[in-house]
């Protein structure tokens, strides 16, 4: 996760470093006088000295793209390997289960589950719902998503609420308990949030449910653990609010947002095009209230920019990703992607 927070910040000179590439090397310039004989054209050493210049040239290029190749090869193997270890015995526990995500694509909660399932090499169907009507998930009375249905042979559970569906899931494959039993460890509880709504909040979201020997196993201690609850929710309370003020900041942004949104969603052409214009001006407005309401600086990107710096400080410079070597379930939060992407 440093990594690509460290890519995408400004001074990417010296970041490029870090990430295994190069800076481009500069070639010096000869002066003019240096190429042309006394008439004006160029003599016999100005002609060794052209061609010379030019097979420099040539080989550098040939070195600069041979090298391009290597360290974007090199990049990709190794983004293949930090792909989730998994177990014989989790392999099996994963191949039990058959998940149906039902999903926004361009919801932040919804990324965050695709990326915990794309990092653990589970498969799932995708549902995109409709944000309008959402008659796919009409059997649910949660009206919210994301939702997974994972069916573990005759049992089908639903899972609602992104950090509970990781944490369930994760329990799932370290522990091999029943699915069944921990989603009993996450109960729903009716609460009232700041504007006096009614809301559902999920107790122990952010713990893993494994016994003594399992979490040492996991974490290798209790302040690695105690460290990716914080940050995980830290993701959720606060960096994940940060996007709406950035990405509807301006209406030029907000229209180009929702373009996105609509083709990437469940949209009927109608409600494409009401969404569009009408969705825009709306989070355009909403995300001025959402900026006062959280107390942010005039300037929202400022705002991105210190909860960056926040991270990559956590992170620290000898370690990749707050896991250590591999993301752990901190560094998965697709709310880093999402606010990454913003110039």
């Amino acid at each position: 996760m440093a990594h690509a927070v460290r890519a995408l910040w400004p001074g990417g000179l010296a970041l490029t470093w870090r990430l295994g590439g190069r800076p481009a090397l500069g070639l010096p310039t000869q002066s003019r006088a240096g190429l042309t004989g006394a008439a004006g054209g160029p003599g016999p050493a100005a002609t060794t000295r052209k061609g010379g210049a030019r097979l420099l040239g040539a080989a550098a290029l040939a070195l600069g793209g041979a090298l391009g190749l290597y360290h974007t090869a090199r990049w990709h193997l190794r983004a293949q390997n930090l792909r989730a270890d998994l177990s014989a015995a989790q392999l099996s526990l994963s191949s039990r289960l058959q998940l149906t995500l039902y999903q926004y694509k361009t919801c932040p909660f919804c990324s965050k589950v695709r990326a915990f399932l794309d990092f653990h090499a589970l498969p799932y169907q995708v549902v995109e719902v409709n944000p309008v009507r959402r008659a796919e998930i009409k059997f649910s009375s949660y009206r919210k998503v994301p939702i997974l249905l994972a069916q573990e042979g005759d049992s089908l559970q639903q899972l609602n609420d992104s950090s509970v569906i990781i944490s369930a899931l994760k329990t799932y494959l370290v522990s091999g308990q029943p699915l069944e039993d921990i989603i009993t460890y996450y109960p729903p509880m009716k609460a009232v949030n700041d504007q006096g709504k009614e809301v559902t909040e999920f107790c122990n979201k952010y713990w893993l449910m494994l016994d003594e020997k399992e979490a040492q196993r996991m974490y290798g201690g209790k302040e690695a653990r105690t460290e990716e609850m914080k940050w995980r929710q830290w993701a959720d309370d606060w960096l994940v609010h940060l996007i709406s003020p950035n990405v509807y900041r301006t209406p030029t942004e907000a229209l180009a947002s929702f373009d996105y949104i609509v083709k990437e969603g469940n949209f009927g052409t109608v409600e494409g095009a009401m969404a569009k214009y009408m969705g825009a001006a709306a989070m355009y407005f909403i995300s001025k209230r959402l900026k006062s309401r959280h107390r942010l600086q005039d300037d929202v990107r400022e705002d991105l920019y210190e909860a960056a710096n926040k991270w990559v400080a956590a992170v620290g410079k000898d370690r990749p990703f707050m896991g250590g070597q591999r993301p752990n379930l901190a560094d998965l939060s697709p709310s880093w992607r999402s606010a990454m992407a913003l110039p």
